[in-house]
C-alpha cells in the first residue's frame, strides 16, 4: 500500500518562497513519475509539476520559471520548491504518483494512481 504524505505548507507574503515535500511509504517510488497538483476553493484539481524516474521535469505554463520540482530517490521523496509566489498560487497542494511505466508528461488527475492527503498553501496580497 502506497502511502504519499506532504508537508511544508503555510502562510507567506506575495512574493516569498516555500518548499514543499512529499515522502513515500509503502514501496520505493524511484521508477514512477511524480507529479504536484493543486486545487483552490471552487475550482478543479489542476496540474503544477512532474518528474521521471531520469529526472525529465514538466511544468504547467503558470509556475514556468518560478516553480522547480526535483526528486531524492534514496529518501523515496519529491519536492516542489515555490519561489515568486503570487495569491493565486493559493491552494491545496497535493502530491501524486503515476503508475509504474507512465511518462512524465501527464497532466491529468486519472493519469495518476496514489494521491496524499494535501497541504495548505496561501499566499498573502
Amino acid at each position: 500500500q502506497v502511502q504519499l504524505v506532504e508537508s511544508g505548507g503555510g502562510l507567506v507574503q506575495a512574493g516569498g518562497s516555500l518548499r514543499l515535500s512529499c515522502a513515500a511509504s509503502g514501496r520505493t517510488l524511484s521508477r514512477n513519475v511524480m507529479g504536484w497538483f493543486r486545487q483552490a476553493p471552487g475550482k478543479e484539481r489542476e496540474f503544477v509539476a512532474s518528474i521521471g524516474w531520469l529526472y525529465t521535469t514538466y511544468y504547467a505554463d503558470s509556475v514556468k520559471g518560478r516553480f522547480t520540482i526535483s526528486r531524492d530517490n534514496a529518501k523515496n521523496t519529491v519536492y516542489l520548491q515555490m519561489n515568486s509566489l503570487k495569491p493565486e498560487d493559493t491552494a491545496v497542494y497535493y502530491c501524486a504518483a503515476r503508475p509504474a511505466g507512465g511518462g512524465v508528461f501527464a497532466s491529468t488527475t486519472n493519469e495518476y494512481a496514489y494521491w496524499g492527503q494535501g497541504t495548505q498553501v496561501t499566499v498573502s496580497s
